[in-house]
């Protein structure tokens, strides 16, 4: 045998390793197969499974006697619950084999094309909900079922008929008959707003028994078990239409998409497209998002598409379907035991992922704000690294019911900060413990109390001195929403306020900012912290991080140095509403900020109204007015102001001269990116012509200007019928006022 070929043969070894692994994974796919369908309680995220049934066929791809008919890697759904009664469906309700990149797309593309050239793809969007079969017979609902093992279900009839968007009865349509016979699939849904409020309810459900535990433990009572929060939208769906009782299934909000038919007698569509348009006719709940497209580049821009906003639509996505629209091709095509030869989901990166809770510590922001936040085995999510995640206050980490040690559910959805979900209760052990709040701050020692009558969370009065709030701050003033000083970001507000060395730092309060210079800045060393959390960085010897930010080897400024200090030096003239928002006043933020600017154009002219004045400036309201005039009203805040004064920071706005107030009454919406402008540029145009920016649309917008890649905002505008206009309708509403702007504002599609 030639030397080259017989090492490649696997070898007596390789299959015995291959197959030990194989039966381990084997036993763990199934274990975690059936608490997702069959139990509602998975204790690893859709990514893991996904990780651990690609590794499972990788093996038996690389050795074919492993893949027997008992291999889950054959299998669909999960057994049937002895909770319900079991029926069969007329056709199998197949899974869907999965893609994860775009060469295993193009993979699959090139074998239909192989056998079916030409064919045209339908796109639609994967709901990451609960696959349900409908039974009609002669238009009549007869039967709800769950997939089940994708022959036999659960009858959950009672239960579908409390969702809203399924028919009990067919309607009759011209083109289409109502069929004698029809299995519809479909996919039962939470909406992301009905699972918030569900699991707010249950939160604020778990406070109040928390609060009566302590009164019980007191009185040596037993005390009553927190109710469950659900990990994400499918769960909660799941769970509440395997509920026994009907009544329970109707107060929670469930929603119904169809994407297909299995079994029919008197209907025989064309293709795929057809069906979803005979479906629509009978008063069945379908799609608005599916697309049929001619080419693998469209549907990339389809799956690109709904990439970027997959938060746009009322329910939770995990990818995108696609199928071979044609009837005849898929019948042509075939399917193998669990799933369709012509059809496959492309799998976004997952966006909640499960691991180890490692500890809660507790961080100190701007306003004395003392924050627990969980400290996790490092995972991937969302695209990017996750070690951190916010657990907003004490009350919060007991209304959730996680304990220090246990698997939680961590999410991340695009750029929002990652939140610890809730607790895999399955999978604890028994060795998790309760997170204790501390009573004080973890950076100065001064107690953590309240700072007003049935305020929640605890904050660190020791506001001038904590060294935490005053690095918080000093990153808050100078960052991109407020003094915007490229060359001071968090690294560099750290060296500031906490340097190793010299034993006074060179800012002690926001007031030292505009007072820097090459001299106090060169001596500094600075131990590392992380941005998200404050704790410091350590080497890979365990000690901590310590760098000279500012002078390099020879003692000689670096030009970070030198970029800093032209760039505070140019801070000074900055926009007057940024300097406020800068001051992180208590409730006040940017709409304020630029509210309280506008109307007065002079920072003293604010701090010198009376409190009844500040209240009657549209957008500020009675509890700012009171935040600025308190705020005000300590010595070193004053100080601070004073400081400023005499470095020669600019208070007053300057008026924009030759620039018509010609948006009096008029509110506009922003989404996507606009050509020749930023964000903030854009709402500046508006505000200084006497406009409003608001960040929703209602029926009061007037109207929402919309650039490249627009969010969910414009879809909401079109179906509101507000007018819509692009750069060049941006440009004529600055230019010559709304009654002008209508003319170029788009037709609303129908």
């Amino acid at each position: 045998m030639n030397a080259d070929v017989a090492a490649d043969q696997p070898t007596p070894d390789d299959f015995e390793t291959a197959r030990a692994r194989h039966d381990v994974l084997a036993a763990e796919v199934e274990k975690h197969r059936q608490l997702y369908n069959r139990d509602d309680a998975p204790i690893i995220s859709d990514a893991e499974y996904d990780a651990l049934m690609r590794e499972l066929m990788g093996l038996e791809d690389a050795f074919p006697v492993l893949r027997t008919q008992d291999s889950p890697t054959q299998a669909v759904g999960g057994d049937v619950s002895e909770l319900f009664a079991a029926v069969q469906h007329a056709e199998p309700l197949l899974s869907l084999d999965n893609a994860f990149s775009d060469e295993e797309l193009s993979s699959w593309a090139e074998r239909i094309t192989e056998e079916v050239p030409d064919a045209a793809y339908l796109c639609e969007l994967k709901i990451d909900g609960l696959a349900v079969n409908l039974t009609y017979e002669n238009g009549v609902l007869i039967r709800g079922a769950t997939r089940g093992d994708g022959r036999t279900g659960e009858d959950i009839t009672p239960n579908v008929r409390t969702i809203a968007d399924v028919p009990h009865r067919l309607t009759a349509s011209g083109e289409f008959p109502v069929p004698e016979f029809l299995e519809v699939r479909g996919e039962v849904y939470m909406s992301a707003q009905s699972f918030e409020k569900l699991n707010a309810d249950r939160m604020a459900e778990n406070e109040r028994i928390s609060a009566l535990n302590e009164q019980r433990a007191k009185e040596g009572k037993r005390q009553q078990k927190l109710l469950p929060m659900y990990a994400n939208p499918r769960n909660a769906a799941a769970g509440s239409l395997r509920q026994k009782d009907s009544a329970e299934t109707a107060k929670r909000s469930l929603s119904m998409t169809v994407y297909g038919v299995g079994a029919r007698r008197g209907f025989e569509p064309d293709r795929q497209s057809e069906g979803y348009a005979a479906l629509k006719s009978w008063g069945l709940p379908t799609s608005t998002h599916w697309k049929v497209v001619e080419t693998l580049d469209e549907v990339r821009a389809y799956i690109g598409e709904y990439h970027e906003r997959r938060h746009s639509v009322v329910h939770e996505i995990d990818g995108v379907v696609i199928k071979i629209d044609s009837i005849a091709a898929q019948r042509r095509l075939g399917s193998t035991t669990r799933a369709p030869r012509w059809a496959i989901a492309f799998k976004y990166p997952p966006e909640e992922v499960t691991t180890r809770l490692r500890d809660i510590l507790v961080s100190v922001g701007r306003t004395g704000r003392a924050t627990p936040y969980a400290v996790l085995e490092p995972v991937r999510v969302a695209g990017s690294e996750v070690e951190f995640a916010t657990l907003h206050n004490q009350d919060v980490v007991k209304a959730k019911g996680v304990l220090i040690g246990d698997r939680v559910v961590v999410r991340k959805a695009g750029d929002v900060i990652p939140e610890v979900v809730g607790p895999v209760e399955g999978a604890r052990t028994g060795d998790e413990r309760e997170f204790v709040m501390p009573a004080e701050c973890p950076e100065c020692g001064t107690a953590l109390r309240p700072m007003s009558e049935g305020d929640i969370d605890l904050r660190c009065p020791n506001a001038r001195s904590c060294p935490a709030q005053l690095r918080e701050r000093l990153a808050y003033l100078t960052g991109r929403s407020c003094l915007d000083i490229d060359g001071l970001g968090y690294v560099a507000c750290t060296a500031l306020t906490q340097p190793l060395e010299p034993k006074t730092p060179p800012v002690g309060d926001e007031g030292d900012l505009f007072d820097l210079t090459m001299d106090k800045l060169l001596p500094i060393k600075v131990v590392v912290r992380d941005p998200d959390t404050g704790l410091p960085k350590h080497t890979d010897d365990g000690e901590p991080k310590v760098v000279s930010f500012f002078a390099n080897d020879r003692g000689e400024p670096k030009e970070n140095a030198i970029k800093l200090l032209a760039n505070v030096e140019k801070a000074k003239q900055q926009q007057l509403w940024r300097l406020i928002n800068g001051l992180s006043i208590r409730h006040v933020g940017p709409v304020a900020a630029r509210a309280l600017a506008v109307e007065f154009g002079d920072l003293d002219a604010i701090f010198a109204a009376e409190e009844e004045r500040l209240a009657a400036v549209d957008g500020v309201g009675p509890t700012i007015a009171a935040a600025v005039r308190q705020w005000y009203e300590v010595d070193w805040h004053r100080e601070i102001i004073e400081k400023w004064r005499a470095a020669g920071v600019v208070f007053q706005e300057e008026p924009a001269e030759g620039v018509a107030k010609n948006l009096a009454g008029v509110t506009v919406v922003i989404t996507g990116t606009l050509e020749g402008w930023t964000r903030d540029g854009a709402a500046d145009a508006v505000r200084v012509r006497g406009g409003k920016v608001s960040g929703s649309v209602s029926k009061k917008t007037s109207f929402v200007v919309v650039g490249e890649s627009p969010g969910s905002k414009y879809e909401k505008a079109v179906k509101l019928g507000v007018p819509i206009l692009g750069t060049e309708g941006f440009a004529e509403l600055l230019e010559n006022g709304a009654e002008a702007a209508r003319a170029k504002a788009e037709p609303v599609p129908e």
